[in-house]
C-alpha cells in the first residue's frame, strides 16, 4: 500500500481523495452535507487559496441566508442546523489553515457562524475569554468554548484541543457525546492555531495554564475530576502536561500526537506528503510554529522532543494513547517510546491511518475517561 506521495496532489487526485473521505465521513469531510459537498467538489477548479476558499464560502453563504430565515421564523432547531452547516463549509474554505487572505475571510465567517450556532445549540456553547499574560508580540487572551451538561451541578470537566488543522470548533461532535455522559467540556485551540495567542515552541504548554486555573477557581466544576484530551498534534501537549503536572489531572489522552520520533529529520521528510493528508501539511505546520522556511521548520520541530526535554521518566497522570495502526503523519514508534519510559500507560490502536477514526474510537476514549473519573 502506498503511504507517501511524491509531491502535492493534482486537482483530480484531490477531488477523488475528498470524495473517498466524504463517503466514509472522515475528517475533514465529516461535517458538511453530502450532496452539497459533492456539488462544490465537482465545480472546484483549483486548489490555490483564492479558488479553494471562494468555492466553499459560496456554499456557506447560502446556508447563512437560510439560517437567518429560519431564525426569524422562530424555528431555532432548524436555524441551528443551518448555521452549523454554514460553519462547516466555511471551515472547509479555510482548511487546512488560513494561509491566504480568502482563507482568512473564510475562517472569520466560520467563527461567526459557529458562535451563532452555539447560541442555539443544545446544550448551548458558551464563549469564554480568559486573560493571557503573553510576551511581546503575542496575544493577550485565550478563547474557549464551554459546554455544560444539563441538570448537573459542578460536573467533571474535560479540557480538549485539536491539532494543526482541526480547531476548537471541530470538537463539537465530541463535546456532544461527552455532554450526554454528564461531563462538561472546555474546547480551545491547539498552540499556534486558530485564536491561540502564541506560536508552538518548547514552552507552548503555558497557553493552557490559565484555562486550568479558571476551571479550578470558577466554582462551576468538580475540579478534582479534570481530564485533558489532545487530538492529533494536540496529543503532544496532553502528554507533556500529564508529565509536568500529574497531580492536576484525573486522566489524559494523547489521540495521535507526536513525542520524539515525529520531530526527527527522517520523519519530517517521510511525512511531507502523507496519503492521509489532503494538501499543505508542511505549510500548516510551519504556520503553527511561526516558521518561515524549511530550516526553521526542522529546528522548531526538533525542539519539541519530549525525550530530549527529559520528561518521559517522570511520574505521569493516567495516560491513554490512541492512534491508527498505519499512521503516516505521526509514527507509532512514539507510542512504543512512551511505553518504555515512566509510569504504565493504556494503549488502543485502531485499523487505518492517522488517529484511527472509526465507530469505536470516540466511545473508547470517553469510556476510559469515565472510568478514571469513577476511581
Amino acid at each position: 500500500m502506498n503511504t507517501e506521495l511524491m509531491g502535492p496532489r493534482s486537482l483530480a487526485d484531490a477531488k477523488q481523495w475528498m470524495l473517498d473521505r466524504l463517503d466514509k465521513r472522515i475528517h475533514p469531510m465529516g461535517l458538511t452535507d453530502v450532496g452539497a459537498t459533492k456539488t462544490v467538489i465537482e465545480k472546484l477548479d483549483g486548489l490555490d487559496g483564492e479558488r479553494w476558499a471562494r468555492a466553499w464560502m459560496n456554499q456557506g453563504d447560502h446556508y447563512i441566508a437560510d439560517a437567518e430565515i429560519a431564525e426569524k421564523a422562530g424555528d431555532q432547531a432548524k436555524a441551528a442546523r443551518l448555521f452549523y452547516q454554514a460553519y462547516s463549509f466555511y471551515f472547509m474554505g479555510r482548511f487546512p489553515c488560513p494561509n491566504h487572505p480568502a482563507k482568512e475571510e473564510s475562517y472569520r465567517r466560520a467563527a461567526s457562524a459557529y458562535r451563532r450556532f452555539g447560541a442555539l445549540a443544545d446544550p448551548l456553547i458558551e464563549t469564554i475569554r480568559l486573560p493571557f499574560l503573553g510576551r511581546s508580540g503575542e496575544g493577550n487572551e485565550i478563547v474557549a468554548y464551554l459546554r455544560m451538561p444539563r441538570h448537573i451541578e459542578r460536573p467533571p470537566v474535560i479540557v480538549m484541543w485539536g491539532g494543526v488543522d482541526a480547531w476548537k470548533e471541530e470538537m463539537t461532535i465530541l463535546t456532544e457525546d461527552i455532554a450526554r455522559q454528564g461531563f462538561a467540556t472546555v474546547a480551545l485551540d491547539n498552540v499556534g492555531t486558530g485564536e491561540s495567542p502564541i506560536k508552538a515552541g518548547q514552552d507552548g504548554e503555558r497557553q493552557f495554564l490559565p484555562v486550568f486555573d479558571w476551571v479550578e477557581q470558577s466554582g462551576r466544576f468538580d475540579a478534582s475530576r479534570m481530564a485533558i484530551v489532545g487530538r492529533s498534534f494536540g496529543g503532544h501537549w496532553a502528554t507533556k502536561l500529564a508529565h509536568l503536572m500529574p497531580e492536576r489531572f484525573r486522566a489524559a489522552v494523547n489521540w495521535g500526537g507526536g513525542i520524539h520520533y515525529m520531530f526527527q529529520p527522517d520523519w519530517i521528510e517521510k511525512s511531507r506528503y502523507p496519503d492521509s493528508y489532503l494538501m499543505e501539511l508542511v505549510e500548516t505546520r510551519c504556520r503553527m510554529l511561526g516558521a518561515t522556511n524549511d530550516t526553521e521548520y526542522r529546528d522548531g520541530f526538533k525542539r519539541l522532543s519530549l525525550l530530549d526535554q527529559g520528561l518521559l521518566d517522570r511520574r505521569s497522570a493516567p495516560l491513554l494513547l490512541v492512534n491508527g495502526r498505519n499512521d503516516t503523519q505521526c509514527p507509532n514508534a512514539d507510542i512504543d517510546l512512551l511505553l518504555d519510559h515512566g509510569d504504565p500507560k493504556s494503549v488502543r490502536l485502531f485499523p487505518g491511518g492517522h488517529m484511527g477514526f472509526g465507530p469505536k474510537t470516540v466511545p473508547t476514549i470517553t469510556d476510559w475517561i469515565a472510568r478514571q473519573f469513577a476511581r
